[in-house]
């Protein structure tokens, strides 16, 4: 805790509720309009650093990243290599000014799709965003927490997130989690009275909320004495740190191949052209341009192009990405964890049994089970909603009535995920009562005796009775069911760690499987995504959910095994394991993390707040809309509906932008490698460069122009069906494999123009012509060049983009076959145009096209042969 915080908050803890408005320039009405402003100048604003989005961050995002920051270094290398070369350079300034227009335009996608998703994140924020109830001038008004100033009052109630660091007016039974700060799942109660000393820890502050935490019961006032970046919590609202998607690292590592063949070209051409030239400034810059021409020159445009056109069909599909960013993480998932209750169950209980311990319909059961479930201001839950919906009819309505008259409430511990069950303390007749109700196994273990037809008998384990076994047959049958115990006490508040309850009976639920779950889940399976379920239901219970639905149940641990396995077994048996059953929020949090150690990219759906830890510790938080506030807040990706169906769509679509991406990423970057060593080779036996830096720099552009449909692209099935890796990996082989057979093909070409074409043409050998006569050879040769290294990038395209056989066994989609023909057609043509003249090109004599044809099927063959090798040996092609 920062020294300057950890002081103030020391002082304002220890002051009395005066003494602290004072402290604040408040009032017990709260703010007036006119000092709103004043406290927002003086403390600063309420801002979610994560969630609110500004242009600057915007373009800071569209034009700070690896690949935009290598196209602005060859940008820069282009500029010094004008300004220092010799007039046979003089087209190196529109070489410059080319690529920074790309550049712009590419990084311009990326800021334009930004400001879309924001636009997109803040519609949805107004559905989801946090909104809390304030007190100005004596009135109470809901606005966002984003507006609260120091010095406003609110008010909170369970299941809300605190928007910012409050001292406690009043509070009624309030308990808080602060796993978000801690890590952990225990509940901390909080009251509203001033500290009578300072205090070392956050944890011992039992009258200051903290930013981030969150009510699981009770409810309250307080005074906002710290906002956004000034709380505890930094004015981070759910995530401590920004999550390092793969996205990230896959990016980099590909910027890192990339720069790792220039570091290795730029020396290898500057000695191999200073040592044949004689020239060493000249084979310096030379080899600059080289690293010029290395780099796809719309690496970010097509990048951003294929991240937008991803976003895009995945939110019609239901699937909502907070941050474009975790798009790769949905991709490259693997093991999916979800909660039973919602996700492969119907989200609706339905009470099928009330019932003392052998069975029997028992109404004092339920009439316990109500007023636990009626006085519980904990976040309500689906049983919980069950129970006190059978006071829907008028007779029932007016029973529950009088029996709640009858018994007021005196006192409530809401339910802890550690206990596992909710108390509540209620005025009898004559003495109190302490209800209970939760898990079976939480409830049986506290008490001592059970209650059968009004008669209270101890328990004895010794007698080898099982009063528990009704229960332990309703949870085979794939039954919720849960416990209900009381005792009697002259205590007015609730004793802790009592084990002297008296076990009354159960309550049965049935929550049905989803139809749609086992098709969903053999669709996921398909994908090589494994489910695995992470659940605080019963054992037996999940076991029946699970085996309906086909999910393996030979291996299931719950939560009291886990923490009984020796740590050197730990992860094995976490690999091992597809069901966990009777967890704690913190031991989900804990598979999650583990399974992440065992090299898993790892998902995870819930939507309670009990899944709140496991969503922060996935590489992608998934949540739906109806989820808790808090919930959808801290996740990466929001469905608007609770069916794995849907999910499986997003994962698709995902993979499908990804796989896309690297098509154009690894085809571009082996085909202007080939280009690059042809040059190399080249530039030691020609007399003349092959192709001018404008032209090659032009020739990188209409072709990358024509990669901008790869994101409408077809992708085959089975690229779909396993998970993509965005990563730098397998970039060096492909470049190395695939760029040479290019640049062999590029060296029977300057062979043909050199020895054969052109001096067919010009009437004689290179050395033999006069000035005039040597520019026709060279045009001739540059353009020959120029459009043999267009048909054979253009259609490699077709060739690579899939492990099948192209237009026959994988069809690319209509608009990436129109345009890639119309522009081999457009580009043949450009030749014979002012623009081609102007860059040098002229119309070729018609031989040189029916050498071009065979050049063409005869590289195409090769790389189809290579291309058989390389999936051979590496698996995949992306």
């Amino acid at each position: 805790m920062d020294i300057k915080y950890h002081n103030r908050i020391n002082d304002l803890a220890q002051k009395d509720y005066e003494e602290l408005l004072a402290a604040v320039d408040s009032s017990s009405f709260g703010l007036s309009h006119n000092q709103i402003e004043k406290q927002r100048q003086l403390y600063g604003t309420n801002d979610l650093v994560q969630s609110k989005v500004n242009i600057f961050g915007c373009i800071k995002r569209a034009f700070i990243n690896p690949f935009s920051l290598i196209l602005f270094s060859v940008a820069i290398i282009s500029l010094l290599a004008h300004l220092l070369m010799n007039e046979s350079y003089g087209q190196g300034l529109s070489s410059v000014f080319i690529i920074f227009v790309m550049l712009i335009c590419g990084d311009a996608i990326r800021l334009i799709q930004e400001i879309r998703a924001k636009k997109i994140t803040d519609g949805l924020n107004k559905i989801i965003q946090t909104t809390v109830k304030v007190l100005r001038e004596n009135k109470w008004y809901d606005i966002s927490s984003e507006d609260l100033v120091v010095g406003d009052i609110v008010m909170l109630k369970a299941g809300e997130k605190v928007p910012a660091d409050l001292y406690l007016k009043q509070c009624n039974d309030l308990f808080v989690s602060q796993s978000i700060i801690t890590g952990e799942s225990r509940i901390n109660e909080k009251v509203a009275k001033p500290l009578k000393s300072s205090m070392n820890e956050f944890e011992d502050y039992t009258n200051i909320l903290f930013k981030g935490s969150v009510i699981t019961g009770g409810e309250c006032e307080g005074v906002v004495i710290a906002v956004g970046s000034q709380t505890l919590y930094g004015g981070i609202s759910v995530k401590q740190t920004e999550k390092s998607y793969s996205f990230h690292k896959g990016s980099s590592s590909i910027a890192r191949v990339l720069l790792k063949f220039i570091a290795i070209l730029i020396p290898c051409v500057f000695i191999i052209s200073g040592l044949t030239s004689g020239n060493w400034i000249t084979a310096f810059l030379f080899s600059l341009s080289v690293a010029v021409g290395l780099v796809p020159e719309l690496l970010p445009m097509v990048v951003n192009a294929c991240l937008a056109r991803g976003s895009y069909m995945m939110s019609r599909k239901q699937t909502i990405v907070k941050d474009i960013n975790a798009m790769q993480a949905l991709g490259n998932m693997d093991v999916l964890c979800v909660d039973k209750t919602g996700t492969i169950t119907s989200d609706t209980l339905y009470l099928e049994y009330y019932m003392d311990i052998l069975g029997n319909e028992n109404k004092k059961v339920l009439d316990l089970a109500y007023l636990n479930s009626f006085y519980h201001s904990g976040v309500k839950n689906h049983i919980d909603t069950e129970i006190l919906r059978i006071n829907t009819n008028a007779n029932d309505n007016l029973h529950y009535k009088e029996l709640v008259n009858k018994n007021p409430l005196l006192d409530e511990n809401p339910f802890d995920y550690s206990n596992r069950y909710a108390s509540v303390l209620i005025k009898g007749e004559s003495e109190n009562i302490q209800i209970i109700k939760g898990s079976v196994e939480a409830i049986t273990g506290v008490c001592k005796f059970v209650e059968y037809r009004d008669n209270i008998i101890q328990v004895n384990e010794e007698s080898g009775q099982n009063p528990y076994i009704i229960s332990d047959e309703l949870t085979e049958d794939g039954m919720k069911v849960i416990a209900i115990a009381y005792k009697k006490t002259e205590s007015s508040i609730i004793e802790d760690n009592s084990n002297d309850f008296i076990l009354l009976g159960y309550l049965a639920f049935f929550d049905s499987p989803k139809k749609s779950a086992q098709e969903a889940i053999c669709k996921l399976q398909t994908l090589k995504v494994d489910v695995r379920v992470l659940t605080g239901d019963a054992k037996k219970t999940t076991v029946s959910i699970c085996s309906r639905l086909g999910i393996d149940t030979s291996n299931i641990l719950t939560g009291k095994e886990l923490d009984n396995i020796p740590e050197e077994e730990f992860n094995v048996l976490i690999e091992k394991t597809r069901i966990f059953a009777e967890l704690t929020p913190k031991q989900k949090a804990n598979i999650v993390e583990t399974l992440k150690q065992n090299g898993h990219c790892v998902g995870y759906l819930g939507d309670g707040m009990n899944d709140l830890s496991a969503e922060l510790q996935a590489d992608v938080g998934i949540s739906v809309d109806n989820a808790v506030e808090v919930v959808k807040e801290s996740s990466d990706v929001i469905l608007l509906k609770k069916d794995l169906n849907i999910l499986e769509k997003g994962i698709l679509e995902g993979r499908r932008a990804f796989i896309n991406m690297t098509k154009y990423i690894k085809i571009t970057s082996s085909s202007n490698f080939g280009n690059i060593l042809a040059v190399v080779v080249a530039s030691i036996f020609l007399p003349f460069f092959p192709m001018t830096s404008l032209q090659l720099l032009f020739l990188n552009l209409l072709y990358d122009t024509l990669c901008l449909v790869l994101p409408w692209d077809n992708v085959d099935n089975e690229e779909l069906s396993r998970p993509i890796h965005w990563t730098g990996k397998n970039l060096s082989n492909f470049m190395t494999r695939f760029g040479p057979l290019s640049s062999l093909f590029d060296i029977l070409t300057f062979a043909f123009l050199f020895f054969i074409l052109c001096p067919m043409v010009c009437g004689g050998n290179f050395s033999t012509l006069n000035t005039d006569e040597r520019q026709i050879f060279i045009s001739i040769f540059q353009t020959g060049w120029f459009l043999e290294s267009m048909w054979t990038q253009v259609l490699i395209l077709h060739l690579l983009r899939t492990n099948k056989i192209p237009f026959v066994q994988s069809k690319p989609s209509k608009i990436v076959f129109c345009v890639t023909n119309a522009g081999i057609i457009l580009f043949t043509l450009l030749v014979i145009t002012p623009l081609g003249t102007a860059l040098g090109l002229c119309k070729m004599p018609y031989i040189y096209y029916v050498f071009l044809v065979l050049v063409v099927i005869s590289y195409l063959l090769l790389v189809s042969i290579m291309k058989s090798f390389y999936h051979r040996k590496y698996k995949e092609m992306f």
